[in-house]
């Protein structure tokens, strides 16, 4: 006669989902419900019904075009530079060391901390129309006017953002550029390498992952500026962020404000979804 023994199920563990509920409330009370609402306000008309009325009429408005180029030109341009100015930065700091270089080293993660404003009161105090360097130029050669006025146009918010996201390019770069072997720049060196391909060929594929990871978040950084634009009062530059500002406080249209904020968010997803696919094409790991 055989014994047939029953099967025992294991206990089912819930511990692990319980762990999980928690950050998950977390997030849909802190994020996805006020996108929710957002989302739900910008979609509703003025009689109150459901659809996409309030989407044509910001996607046919040419502030919002005009709005929405300045963001683009802005953050392509101030990229840009931050990935330029990095790089030569980090370079120089690393391979070039000088007296002081330490010391700049450690300004530069100081200046990560730093509040944006403050960057920009900076550039106030400097380049402004009654900064230290006008009132220099206006008392030494008596020009009626400042003759420095960029500050107040894009090329000022430009350079304002390049100044405060260009540490957030140089910290991972160099932390990549310390890991490279020493050996393999002696080799190129002694085989009379030019520093340019030197460059071309050692180092920019060491450091591609660093680039691509500190250009995409000084991309979607700047696409999302709102303090520098503001604090800087450029002339006729309007970009989303102070579109929505402009739009929710100033004239308390509160579903054009979401509608543009929601097309803000979605175009910070669509930059952030091609630095993905960059970096899958390249085989950077993200």
């Amino acid at each position: 006669m055989s014994l047939i023994l029953p099967l025992e199920k294991p206990a089912l563990n819930l511990r692990p989902l319980l762990w999980l509920l928690l950050p998950l409330l977390v997030l849909a009370t802190l994020f996805f419900w006020p996108l929710s609402l957002i989302v739900e306000q910008a979609l509703r008309s003025a009689n109150g019904d459901i659809g996409l009325e309030t989407f044509r009429q910001v996607v046919d408005s040419k502030r919002f075009v005009g709005a929405l180029l300045n963001t683009l030109q802005i953050a392509f341009f101030a990229t840009a530079g931050c990935l330029l100015l990095g790089s030569v930065m980090s370079l120089i700091l690393v391979f070039i060391p000088f007296p002081g270089s330490e010391l700049i080293g450690r300004v530069v993660d100081t200046f990560i901390a730093l509040p944006t404003f403050l960057i920009t009161l900076a550039f106030t105090f400097i380049y402004g129309s009654a900064g230290l360097l006008n009132g220099t130029l206006m008392s030494l050669f008596a020009f009626e006017l400042p003759p420095v006025d960029f500050l107040y146009s894009m090329q000022g918010v430009i350079l304002a953002e390049i100044t405060v996201f260009t540490p957030l390019v140089m910290r991972p770069l160099m932390a990549a550029l310390r890991q490279i072997d020493k050996s393999q720049l002696e080799a190129a060196s002694i085989l009379g390498a030019h520093p340019l391909r030197v460059i071309g060929q050692v180092i920019f594929p060491a450091a591609l992952p660093a680039l691509m990871a500190g250009g995409s978040l000084c991309l979607l950084l700047t696409t999302n500026e709102f303090g520098i634009v503001l604090f800087i009062g450029a002339k006729g530059v309007n970009t989303l962020p102070m579109m929505v500002y402009s739009k929710a406080i100033l004239e308390s249209d509160y579903t054009v404000a979401c509608m543009i904020a929601l097309i803000n968010i979605v175009l910070s997803l669509g930059l952030f979804s091609l630095y993905r696919l960059a970096a899958s094409r390249t085989g950077v790991r993200s």
